[in-house]
């Protein structure tokens, strides 16, 4: 693990964690005639006639924005704009990195919803996709929300859309595994941003035999306590209105999952749940029991969200292929069967190697994320263009070949520039 120092240290070198570089060189004067005033001029007028012209002309075909405000950064809670910035530029690396999208951090002084909603429409006509990110639940899906029915370009929240994905994702290999079908009986601990991501997800593709635990017990239709998102999902889950402690509800289920809090789960609920138990204990960065526990308690699978056990569930096997994929159908919105598909991208890549330690991709394998990234991104630009919801048809296999281009084109980079940068300190 990195020390405070060491990571203090390492941000303080570079002052950050990216810089912008041009694409075109300007060497002379018809270059710069040509990139600025008067050739771009031509550009702006052929823009203005017909503004779908700007994914062609301009940097809006492969730009995202990363929105947050602060409130939710990563476990540290609401810490402000200022402090969330290195996060934000964390992500735009990932982005870039496993994605070749180019993402630009955007740390906003505010924390009211209107104004929040406002900016992101304000700056929407620079960029190709929006990506909201560490803000506040409920808050977080009231943005999305709105956002999503008056944008013409996809607004993609990671902490739910893209949990939701590679959770899915591994519960689909971890129930062909054990035997288990749509029909499992899942208990699901946890109904913020992830938690709701999740339950939308497993309900989308079909397991619809769930319930779903928060601070207050298990939701059913007509409980109290409620926020308008936890009440239209109560509608969907829990039909017989089961209620009691989590050891209560968790016994005989097949599948537990977790996005709570450390020391949720324990043994004794491990070992009363049905034959073959699938436990996802994903809260960071210390899980709702440890890997070795919930085995020990006779689990057949475990994940979680650390590195350094097997099955990691990471968002990363995500969000920069959903992006991708977005991005090259110049998609005008994302939905459950977009999400649905990119899940389905994730478990397949897993290919013959499928084991109860290893049910999802791991990006510790460079080959691997290559693979994953081009095949979701193919998934999900495939899916848009199918849902009549993308500006432009792709023949199939397009995106995952230009994925793998940008990706080599990239780690090309990459090596350049760490290379000048070693030796220029020699």
């Amino acid at each position: 693990m990195v020390t405070k120092e060491e990571a203090l240290r390492a941000h303080s070198s570079s002052s950050g964690k990216y810089e912008i570089m041009s694409k075109v060189s300007i060497s002379s004067a018809t270059d710069l005639s040509t990139y600025y005033t008067p050739g771009v001029a031509y550009v702006s007028q052929a823009i203005a006639e017909d503004r779908k012209l700007a994914y062609e002309y301009t940097t809006k075909s492969n730009t995202i924005a990363i929105v947050s405000d602060g409130t939710r950064i990563l476990g540290l809670g609401d810490i402000g704009p200022e402090a969330g910035l290195p996060v934000m530029e964390g992500k735009a690396i990932l982005f870039k990195k496993f994605g070749g999208v180019d993402a630009v951090p955007l740390c906003i002084g505010t924390k009211d919803e209107e104004e929040i909603i406002r900016f992101v429409t304000n700056i929407a006509p620079t960029f190709g996709a929006i990506n909201i990110e560490d803000i506040s639940s409920p808050k977080a899906q009231h943005v999305v929300e709105r956002l999503s029915n008056t944008l013409d370009i996809p607004v993609f929240h990671d902490d739910n859309h893209g949990t939701g994905i590679v959770a899915l994702a591994a519960l689909m290999n971890s129930v062909k595994l054990a035997g288990k079908n749509k029909n499992a009986r899942i208990v699901l601990n946890g109904s913020g941003s992830a938690g709701m991501g999740i339950a939308k997800q497993l309900l989308a593709y079909g397991f619809r035999n769930l319930i779903i635990v928060d601070r207050s017990g298990a939701m059913y239709e007509g409980r109290e306590n409620m926020n308008r998102y936890k009440e239209e999902l109560a509608k969907l889950t829990n039909p017989d209105k089961r209620n009691g402690t989590l050891s209560e509800l968790v016994s005989g289920a097949d599948v537990l999952i977790g996005v709570s809090e450390k020391g949720a789960f324990t043994k004794d609920m491990i070992s009363s749940m049905a034959e073959k138990p699938i436990v996802f204990a994903l809260a960071n960065p210390y899980s709702e029991i440890e890997y070795d526990d919930a085995k020990e308690a006779g689990a057949f699978i475990v994940a979680t969200g650390r590195s350094d056990k097997p099955n990691q569930v990471n968002n990363l096997l995500a969000f920069p292929g959903v992006m991708r994929g977005m991005l090259d159908s110049r998609a005008k919105s994302v939905d459950a069967e977009v999400l649905s598909a990119a899940s389905a991208a994730i478990a397949k890549s897993i290919g013959n190697k499928l084991s109860v330690d290893y049910i999802i991709p791991s990006f510790t394998d460079g080959k691997m994320a290559v693979k994953v990234t081009s095949r979701v991104a193919e998934a999900v630009a495939q899916k848009t263009i199918e849902k009549g919801i993308a500006r432009r048809t792709l023949e199939k296999g397009t995106v995952e070949m230009r994925t793998k281009e940008l990706l080599k084109r990239y780690s090309r980079i990459e090596k350049r520039v760490m290379g000048s940068e070693v030796a220029s300190r020699a």
